[in-house]
């Protein structure tokens, strides 16, 4: 009796193996295009991308805004958390993968992180271009203290708690994505970010601009997280390099530069005369 070999159900791939190598794929399709054939040296990488998530090619407004948020996001540097938990990881002479999962898992959160853009599209989703649904929007979202995988929110996401002015990157990206976005969520974000502002109390962050791109491209919240993840790798990767060449000589610790309001180490440790000893 011979036994059926096990099958792998999928609607983006398919593939037949090499008649003398069962390991190796002959022939690879993905969502109908012929990789090999159709896709290498005609295709772009980004087309590529879109193709693999939406399962269809893009247009030429689409390639291009989705390329250049490849770019504005493919080198955050050191101030981007996950960028410097790379560096973190190369300096301390973890290997690749090491250095990259901690950019990863740092980069996952809801502080500047996928997690963060991932509510973020939920709310364009909830809220389109209507101001007061997105006040409404943002304050449900605070108010929801369950907490689950994740922690409540703290901050209204899409938006830096730390700012007092919406920084020169952010005004930047903002005004040239939205070139690739006519009347979409991009192009009403350039005009209404100021009212957004005065709603929240605080700017525009990029994880917000990142999310109104990954909306005008109609990408799910939970292609957005992927997304957003894989585009800061480049960035956490040549950073982990560059430290782990340097050494941690050159590394800036910044431990004496943080200064806590109420420092339990701070106190007094009793003596030993002080405990009878």
């Amino acid at each position: 009796m011979s036994e059926t070999p096990p099958v792998f159900y999928s609607d983006i791939w398919e593939e037949e193996p090499e008649l003398d190598n069962p390991f190796e794929a002959k022939t690879c399709h993905c969502h109908g295009y012929d990789v090999y054939g159709d896709l290498l040296g005609k295709a772009s990488w980004i087309e590529y991308l879109y193709l693999m998530f939406k399962g269809e090619r893009p247009s030429n407004s689409q390639a291009q805004l989705l390329e250049s948020l490849a770019v504005a996001f493919a080198n955050r540097g050191p101030r981007d958390s996950s960028v410097r938990a790379a560096m973190n990881g190369g300096v301390g002479g973890s290997v690749a993968a090491g250095s990259l999962m901690a950019a990863l898992a740092v980069g996952a959160g809801q502080y500047g992180g996928a997690h963060e853009v991932y509510i973020a599209v939920n709310l364009w989703r909830q809220c389109g271009k209507d101001v007061s649904a997105w006040k409404e929007g943002i304050n449900a979202v605070l108010a929801d203290k369950d907490v689950d995988i994740w922690l409540p929110m703290e901050h209204a996401p899409g938006f830096d708690p730390n700012g007092l002015t919406c920084p020169t990157p952010v005004l930047k990206t903002l005004s040239l994505l939205s070139q690739y976005s006519d009347d979409g969520a991009l192009s009403w974000l350039k005009d209404n970010r100021e009212l957004l502002e005065g709603v929240t109390g605080i700017p525009l962050s990029m994880t917000g601009v990142a999310a109104a791109a990954f909306f005008d491209l109609e990408f799910t919240a939970e292609q957005a997280e992927m997304l957003f993840l894989l585009f800061r790798l480049p960035g956490a990767a040549v950073h982990a390099l560059e430290q782990q060449k340097q050494g941690w000589r050159k590394f800036p610790f910044v431990g004496n530069m943080i200064h806590l309001d109420n420092d339990p180490g701070s106190m007094v440790t009793p003596s030993i005369e002080e405990f009878g000893l």
